[in-house]
């Protein structure tokens, strides 16, 4: 997408009232340009995102963090049923444009944004719940950011995908795909 035509669709939506439209850097603007996305967006199944919220006891002092949030389904459920704060970050302007419509249909573009960015280059420090559908190879590619960045007690739970030789807290089987938890530990001395 041309810069200028991006531009314009994001003047779009912060005209139709999007409480938290958020203009992207310069380097955002580029990184989102030059990089197609990692995965092809698949939605979650309603029943694994209600899963995902339920293992991660998500709740009204939450902020919930969907990393490749696709149609932010993930995003509107936490704020729509559990009142937390939510943002989705995709590096694709289709699925943030489709988010943003959905979060309006939804009533809740006071609880959550959309950011146009990259997931690995993204500051996710003020999440205390990270939700994930990538791949095992993305997800290992982001545990060190994982780690780094959130606090102590983060939660983290992953559709169909795992970490590696981080063992998850927690594992389900729903809707034919498995589910996971983790939690950030204590950050060693």
């Amino acid at each position: 997408m041309k810069r200028r035509h991006f531009l314009a669709a994001l003047a779009g939506a912060g005209a139709a009232g999007f409480a938290h439209a958020m203009e992207p850097s310069r380097a955002m603007l580029a990184q989102a340009a030059l990089r197609s996305p990692d995965v092809i967006f698949v939605p979650t199944p309603n029943q694994v995102v209600e899963r995902m919220l339920e293992m991660a006891q998500v709740g009204p002092k939450d902020v919930v963090y969907d990393l490749g949030c696709g149609d932010g389904r993930i995003v509107i459920h936490a704020a729509k049923k559990y009142g937390a704060r939510a943002v989705g970050v995709d590096i694709d302007p289709d699925r943030i444009k489709e988010a943003n419509a959905n979060a309006k249909a939804a009533g809740v573009t006071g609880k959550v944004r959309f950011i146009l960015g990259d997931l690995f280059e993204t500051d996710i420090s003020e999440a205390t719940v990270v939700s994930l559908y990538l791949l095992t190879s993305l997800n290992l590619k982001l545990k060190p950011k994982l780690l780094s960045e959130l606090k102590p007690g983060t939660r983290v739970v992953s559709h169909a995908f795992e970490m590696g030789d981080w063992k998850p807290e927690k594992e389900e089987y729903v809707e034919g795909s498995n589910v996971y938890l983790w939690r950030v530990p204590p950050r060693k001395a």
